[in-house]
């Protein structure tokens, strides 16, 4: 498990630590998708959960590497929401041009399996699991 600073600048350092575990035995296209699903899921805990946070709030990672599949772990100490009402409500089409909005979609389309929970002091956790 690592901290990250709540802040969008450290996303680099974020994808450095991952890029250090990849393995062979990982179909470079999962490697992809889960690189792209932890910089959006990285990206919505500073944008969304820690906007209204502190500046020393940190973003925790972990990452697990099993032989059938990965999980990524992205704690935040933000407010709970409801991950399948949102992904509901998120539109079919988005706005090329948008900067946001497109995040939640990226990470459910990548998934195998993705939750967000309340979980200990006062934290949530986003889960992904991608098999390969």
């Amino acid at each position: 498990m690592r901290q990250f600073p709540s802040d969008i600048n450290a996303l680099d350092k974020v994808l450095s630590w991952f890029e250090e575990m990849n393995r062979p035995f990982i179909p470079q296209k999962v490697w992809l998708q889960c690189q792209l699903a932890l910089a959006e899921a990285f990206t919505n805990a500073v944008r969304h959960a820690h906007k209204n946070c502190s500046p020393d709030v940190t973003v925790e990672i972990e990452v697990t590497l099993l032989p059938q599949y990965l999980e990524i772990r992205i704690w935040d100490f933000g407010l709970p929401f409801d991950l399948e009402k949102q992904l509901k409500n998120v539109p079919e089409t988005v706005n090329e041009k948008a900067e946001g909005g497109r995040g939640l979609r990226i990470l459910h389309q990548i998934a195998d399996e993705l939750s967000y929970t309340r979980t200990d002091r006062n934290r949530n956790c986003l889960l992904l699991v991608k098999h390969y």
